[in-house]
């Protein structure tokens, strides 16, 4: 059975993560076939608009701790090829099918698509802050929700369908039965319109999304720096033993109160 599976519906493509035993967890094998399949979807002229989803309970619970375990590094093995969903090289719209959990790398995958549908049972989930040695504090910024929500976002708490169609990060919210149907008619509507307007819309959409500045990048490398070490596989032992986490939170205790700055950066 493999971990990504395709079904063509005339120029619709829908891209479903198949590993329901893990939540569809983001191991080395699901990025190397999404990277084939998006791929593959990109060079294929017989298809304009794409549709993606996961089976069972999850359509994504992100980064496979387990396998990040067995490497003994955070963060999982990426593809040897280039996957043009992931890099923003992909011009064709995808449309995303929330099924269940999109937890940390499985939100990020629905942060890139252009429309996006869930099912009222799905949860959503920026998981950084419990994972690494900063939150995820780009994505509501992309997001462009307000601060209080952002900083909510970034601080790894958990939230609804229903809510995230409220602050404007979901297109639609169905019944589960509903999902599948209702992408394939926004897919369908996007069809309708002339290929160039439909193409250089999306990339014109995209252009405008907000991102963060240099300088915000810069002092976000610095800060992912700013802790131990030894938190980042503690982090993802316990997660995989299901036991609380014991962080150690700084190799030299004083180096809480050095935070960096941007003006210490630019020093």
């Amino acid at each position: 059975m493999a971990v990504v599976e395709t079904e063509r519906h005339g120029q619709i493509l829908v891209v479903r993560m198949n590993r329901p035993e893990a939540l569809n967890a983001l191991n080395h094998e699901m990025r190397s076939l999404l990277a084939e399949t998006w791929t593959a979807f990109r060079r294929d002229d017989g298809l304009e608009v794409a549709i993606f989803t996961g089976s069972g309970r999850g359509f994504c619970a992100g980064e496979d701790m387990r396998e990040s375990l067995k490497d003994g590094a955070p963060g999982g093995r990426r593809p040897a090829m280039e996957d043009p969903f992931m890099s923003g090289a992909l011009e064709k719209p995808v449309i995303a099918a929330v099924n269940g959990f999109a937890m940390g790398g499985g939100f990020m995958l629905v942060e890139r698509t252009d429309l996006r549908l869930a099912a009222r049972t799905a949860i959503f989930e920026v998981s950084e802050a419990k994972r690494w040695l900063l939150g995820g504090y780009n994505h509501g910024h992309i997001a462009n929700v307000p601060y209080p929500i952002a900083m909510e976002m970034a601080l790894g708490f958990r939230f609804s369908a229903e809510r995230f169609y409220d602050i404007g990060f979901l297109n639609r919210v169905t019944t589960p039965e509903d999902l599948m149907p209702e992408a394939l008619k926004m897919a369908e509507h996007l069809l309708t319109l002339p290929p160039a307007s439909r193409v250089n819309t999306v990339h014109m959409m995209r252009q405008m999304r907000p991102e963060p500045g240099a300088d915000m990048q810069r002092l976000a490398a610095a800060l992912h720096d700013h802790g131990a070490k030894s938190d980042l596989m503690e982090s993802r032992a316990a997660f995989a033993a299901k036991r609380k986490p014991e962080f150690k939170g700084w190799d030299d205790p004083a180096d809480r109160y050095r935070t960096p700055t941007l003006n210490s950066l630019k020093d």
